[in-house]
């Protein structure tokens, strides 16, 4: 493989995964997904978080090649999911020596996962430097970014922010490592998607984690997965400040659930209403045809939320249970929403769907519109009345 240099004797070890259908053995990767790592060559070496074991089968031998005979003496552990440590085991057994340097939560893990003891361990805690001659590093902990030991490493040398999952997307990098080599658009939606769904829940801790970096010059953002930040890296920051702020854009997203079509006649037909009241970005999704990750991507760029559910064993429709429990796990905040509903012979779903709304802390727009069977322009009327509120 071709050598990447990122900075000043800073390496670019990554691969692309198209193989994995879901990440976390949850979220689809229709367009793959990349690990990314780093190795810094300097009097001391070390490398920056490892990649999903398996996922390279010449990382190793890369490794050995860029240290040319030098010892690898530093591996510094930035989170300990799995796609970024499952390496750690083996990398020991060719580096005994090595030296891992982390935070005290991030021991326990390790531990637990490795068995290693605390000869192995060197902490670091908030702002403490690490000497690897030119390069000079501090590491900063931002806990719940998204797990509890997360912490981010940065070069005060070359500006370099190593901020593992933080920044991230779903995608492989064709070709294109650095942001000005790619068409950010084809990545936007995935940064958009990893971010909701991985990284969302945790919103309030990504502001905290802005505020502990704010007096840091950051000149290049290399993050674990997606492209390495090295001419915009304020667009990275940009974004992930706005989906951590809650904010939106205007536009609606209509999910159902129809097990017969009369639930997605409702669907369409208030799309067109608000349609016609200007609304441009509307996003109409059949639960059972989308995974949830694409929908609440789609619910964390835009304002409001509609729902709508058939009755199903006097309950909502399970997919829209389904997206119902991520939405309350993740808790986007400062959507405006409305629901609908139709049954047949027993309601269910409309109620089920109030009783999810309730737990929000959403703005309902409008009274619920639910009707029984086959739906008619008389039994939709309440629909003026929610395309009128939007």
């Amino acid at each position: 493989m071709k050598q990447v240099v990122i900075s000043n004797k800073i390496n670019y070890l990554g691969t692309n995964d198209r193989k994995k259908s879901l990440f976390e053995n949850n979220w689809p990767l229709p367009k793959g997904v990349s690990y990314n790592s780093y190795l810094i060559c300097d009097n001391k070496s070390a490398l920056i978080d490892t990649l999903e074991f398996g996922s390279k089968d010449d990382y190793l031998d890369q490794i050995a090649e860029i240290l040319d005979g030098n010892n690898l003496d530093y591996l510094i552990v930035n989170h300990m999911e799995p796609d970024h440590s499952s390496m750690i085991g083996i990398l020991l057994k060719f580096y005994p020596q090595l030296k891992i340097v982390s935070n005290i939560k991030a021991f326990k893990m390790l531990e637990a996962y490795f068995g290693l003891t605390q000869n192995n361990f060197l902490e670091v805690k908030d702002n403490e430097i690490l000497d690897l001659g030119y390069h000079k590093l501090s590491f900063h902990i931002t806990p719940w970014v998204h797990w509890p030991e997360t912490m981010m490493t940065y070069d005060t040398t070359d500006k370099v922010l190593f901020s593992c999952d933080a920044f991230g997307s779903f995608g492989t990098l064709d070709g294109g490592i650095f942001d000005d080599e790619i068409n950010f658009e084809w990545y936007e939606d995935e940064m958009r998607r990893y971010y909701s769904n991985i990284v969302g829940k945790y919103s309030n801790m990504v502001q905290k984690a802005f505020a502990k970096l704010k007096d840091i010059d950051i000149k290049m953002i290399c993050p674990s997965h997606g492209p390495v930040w090295r001419s915009n890296p304020v667009k990275a920051i940009e974004l992930y400040d706005k989906w951590s702020r809650y904010e939106s854009e205007e536009g609606v997203i209509i999910a159902y659930a129809s097990m017969y079509g009369n639930t997605e006649k409702m669907a369409d037909y208030l799309a067109r209403l608000i349609s016609e009241k200007g609304i441009k970005n509307i996003r109409i999704y059949d639960v059972s045809k989308t995974h949830a990750s694409f929908i609440l991507s789609d619910i964390w760029k835009y304002k409001t939320v509609i729902l709508g559910s058939c009755a199903y064993n006097a309950g909502m429709h399970p997919m829209m249970e389904h997206l119902c429990h991520e939405l309350s796990v993740l808790n986007p905040k400062d959507k405006n929403y409305a629901l609908f509903g139709s049954y047949s012979w027993n309601g269910g779903g409309l109620k089920s769907l109030l009783a999810f709304a309730e737990k929000m802390t959403w703005n309902k727009i409008a009274e619920p519109v639910e009707l029984m069977g086959a739906p008619t322009l008389l039994k939709m009327e309440g629909f003026q009345n929610i395309a009128e509120k939007i």
